[in-house]
This record gives C-alpha cells, sequence and structure tokens, in this order.
C-alpha cells in the first residue's frame, strides 16, 4: 500500500533514524509489548467498559468510550484517508520491522490518538491514575517511532486530536450527567 506523502521535514526520518540506534533485544521487547496494549484501542475500550461497571466511575466510563468512538471517526475514517500518509516502513524498506506492517495510513497515529483520549478522561477524574496514564501514554507513542510505523508528526497529530477527543468526552459526558442520563456519584 502506499500513500499520497511521506515524511513532512527531514528532521522525521533523522528522529526515527536516531530511534533505531536504541534498539536491542531487551527493548524490542519492551516496545513491542507497550505498542500492543493499545491494538485497537483495546485496552482503553476494555477500562472504559470496566468504569461503566461502578456508580462511582459511570461517568468516567462514559467519557472513556465517547471520546473513542469520536476519535475512531474523526481519526481512523476521516483523517486517514483524507491525508493518506504513507508509512515510513512502507517509504523505507530497508529497516527491519518487529510488529506486523500496517495496512492503513499513518496520520494520524491511531495508537497515540486512543491512549491521549483516555489519559485526558482519566486525568480529568483523577489527577494521580491520569498521571500514570499519560507516561503509559508517551510509552505507546514513542513506541510507535521506536517501531517505525510512524513519522513524529503522525504522532503530534495523534495527541492533538486525542486531548481535543478527551475533552469532548468528558464534556459531553458531564453534560448527559447534569440531563440526569449518567447517574454516579460525585468524584
Amino acid at each position: 500500500m502506499s500513500g499520497s506523502w511521506g515524511a513532512l521535514w527531514p528532521w522525521e526520518f533523522q528522529v526515527l533514524d536516531w530511534l533505531q540506534g536504541l534498539r536491542g533485544p531487551w527493548l524490542d521487547q519492551v516496545m513491542i509489548f507497550v505498542t500492543s496494549l493499545a491494538n485497537h484501542g483495546e485496552l482503553w475500550i476494555g477500562l472504559g467498559l470496566l468504569f461503566l461497571c461502578f456508580s462511582r466511575t459511570k461517568r468516567l466510563g462514559a467519557s472513556m468510550l465517547l471520546s473513542i468512538a469520536l476519535g475512531y471517526v474523526t481519526g481512523n475514517l476521516v483523517l486517514k484517508n483524507l491525508f493518506a500518509r504513507s508509512r515510513p516502513c512502507w517509504i523505507r524498506q530497508d529497516v527491519w520491522i518487529l510488529v506486523p506492517v500496517p495496512r492503513d495510513y499513518s496520520f494520524p497515529s491511531g495508537h497515540t490518538l486512543v491512549s491521549f483520549e483516555g489519559a485526558v478522561c482519566i486525568w480529568s477524574y483523577d489527577r494521580l491514575w491520569g498521571g500514570a496514564a499519560f507516561v503509559l501514554t508517551a510509552l505507546i507513542a514513542c513506541s510507535r517511532m521506536y517501531l517505525f510505523v510512524h513519522f513524529p508528526t503522525d504522532i503530534l497529530g495523534g495527541l492533538v486530536l486525542g486531548i481535543v477527543n478527551g475533552w469532548a468526552g468528558v464534556r459531553l459526558a458531564n453534560m448527559a450527567k447534569r440531563q440526569g442520563e449518567i447517574p454516579d456519584k460525585e468524584i
């Protein structure tokens, strides 16, 4: 598969090449594991569904699932196809890829998008757990570049859209709470 454009600036491949210099058996396995946590958004969707099960966290679960749905539509269905950006591993096939080569376009990073959506929602309800979620999110975002499947600007796009969608999910869940559609205790 080929997209209509690749790296925006030469420094993007320089960053990816620098990250390739860090590769080693131990770090390779860590990055493969970290990136797998956000495959298909399963971790974040699972947490959202789990939070929905308890009255104390029902609004958090609703905000996460709303933001993830919004991100799927805006990021995966619209922007990826609108921009049709090639992945670094499609352009430079000389780099050994440690994960299956993704078949969808590169911009924005879906792993980064869903992770920031989840982290923003968690942070808006609990700063301590939200901070931990942001650390995990940063590791997931870095793993996508380390694994040579995203450019830095793909990560930046996923980060910005994830923050916006996370904030929107929280706002929508709070509006539903005020209208009595989500009964839960105040956090």
